[in-house]
Order: structure tokens, then C-alpha cells, then sequence
């Protein structure tokens, strides 16, 4: 669906494996969005990731042992998936002169892609929604940022 002239607003839907970028041309209140990008990255579970034991270490004095806490490789996907969406962001911004930016995301994801946006990019942050809609079709997403 092509919109005549620049979006208003770009609006980010993501979580930590999938990402879509959305041109907003709709007028407040009424959104109205069409997909300019999605990004994927399914993840393997943390158990088929690490599906050894974890280490033990034995203390310096007496003979105890303690179990070396797991790595979360789940989590660390999650972490680089969003980077690589704040990357994303930038570039768009850059190349198509975005003015704002609506994020939406489960409360984790968007912590974490906050702290991943460069200075420019959070500047353009107009708003931002701590839900779980990116596996809803377009015009539910437009439904609930429209509430």
C-alpha cells in the first residue's frame, strides 16, 4: 500500500525476534500504517543453545563446589536482534529524514532497544507502548496505538 509524500511518524513493532518498520500516514488519532520493512531472526530455546551441564568450580578453602551460573544464550540473541534493529533505525533515518518515532514492544524489548538507539534516533522518539503486538495483522496493530 503506497502513501503520496513522507510519513508523519515511523512506527517500530518489535520484540526480541522479529521486528516490522511501519510508515504512518494516518492523522492522529487514526493511524494509518503500511509495512516498509520486517526483520526476522528466530531463535533457537536456551536449551537447545546450552545443552550442557553447567561448570563447577571448587572453592579456594575447604571442599565445597558451587554450580557456574548459565549463560542465557536466548537472551544474548534477543539482546544482538535489537541492536540490529536500532541499526536499522538509524539508517532509516538517515535515508528517508524520519521525524517521529512510536515504539512498541513487550516491557524487556523495549528497555533494551532504548538503550540500544543512538542519541539522534531517541531524540526522535515520540512515544512509546509496552505491549506484545507484533504478531497481530496491520490493521489490529493500527487499533490498538490508535486507543
Amino acid at each position: 500500500m503506497a502513501h503520496e509524500g513522507k510519513p508523519h511518524r515511523l512506527v517500530v513493532v518489535c520484540d526480541g525476534a522479529k521486528a516490522l518498520l511501519l510508515a504512518d500516514a494516518g492523522i492522529a488519532p487514526q493511524p494509518r500504517l503500511s509495512v516498509m520493512e520486517t526483520m526476522v531472526e528466530p531463535h533457537a530455546t536456551t536449551a537447545a543453545l546450552g545443552t550442557e551441564r553447567p561448570g563447577r568450580v571448587y572453592q579456594s578453602q575447604g571442599t565445597a563446589r558451587s554450580a557456574v551460573e548459565q549463560t542465557d544464550f536466548h537472551t544474548e540473541e534477543e539482546i544482538a536482534f535489537l541492536n540490529r534493529v536500532a541499526e536499522r533505525l538509524s539508517a532509516i533515518v538517515g535515508e528517508r529524514g524520519v521525524e517521529r518515532i512510536l515504539i512498541v514492544a513487550p516491557p524487556r524489548a523495549l528497555g533494551t532497544l532504548r538503550d540500544a538507539l543512538s542519541a539522534h534516533v531517541r531524540a526522535l522518539v515520540s512515544g512509546e507502548m509496552a505491549k506484545d503486538l507484533v504478531k497481530m495483522p496491520v490493521p489490529e496493530i493500527e487499533r490498538h496505538i490508535a486507543a
